[in-house]
């Protein structure tokens, strides 16, 4: 159980596919898998607020550091434009933007709206939850079409690389933007 755990707190998106192969070679039935991964969200919440505090704080006390955090509020504005979201982006384009993205930057935008710790990751891991189920069923069918659990591995993280890129590209392509890449 620690192994699935531990590959789950892999802050890039390898850990879902290897956890999830783990986890069914350990016979886990699917809840116990998605219980792991919730709580490896609730440690990444309690490991990443405090960063997040850290520089807020500072940045009120140094210039340089309080432009950096403006200007990740700015950028969090138009990640949630992206999404379909303005500057006051509700819930559900803060979850949108945790799925999209991973559950810090979730985080960061949901806080930079003006949502404490709670509101806050519960916004997040809802996002992030979204896109583990999204990814574990995919590695599960993959797998079980395949039968090798190297392939199905290494085709979901191309997947997870190829997929986003193309669905920018496509949206671009479609509202006009021009913004691509």
């Amino acid at each position: 159980m620690t192994a699935v755990l531990l590959l789950f707190l892999i802050p890039v998106g390898g850990g879902i596919p290897a956890g999830v192969l783990l986890a069914k070679k350990y016979d886990f039935a699917w809840p116990l898998t998605t219980g792991l991964y919730f709580i490896s969200d609730v440690i990444l919440a309690l490991l990443f607020e405090p960063v997040l505090r850290v520089v807020v704080a500072a940045g009120r006390r140094v210039a340089a550091l309080g432009r950096a955090v403006e200007a990740m509020r700015q950028a969090m504005a138009r990640t949630a434009t992206f999404y379909g979201g303005g500057a006051g982006a509700g819930p559900f384009m803060l979850v949108m933007i945790a799925f999209g993205v991973d559950p810090m930057t979730g985080r960061a935008a949901a806080a930079a709206a003006g949502h404490g710790f709670l509101s806050g990751w519960t916004i997040a891991i809802a996002g992030d939850m979204l896109y583990f189920l999204l990814i574990m069923a995919a590695t599960l069918r993959l797998n079980k079409y395949l039968g090798d659990p190297n392939r199905t591995m290494l085709i979901i993280l191309i997947a997870m690389i190829l997929v986003p890129i193309a669905v920018r590209r496509a949206k671009a392509a479609w509202t006009g933007t021009g913004r691509a890449g």
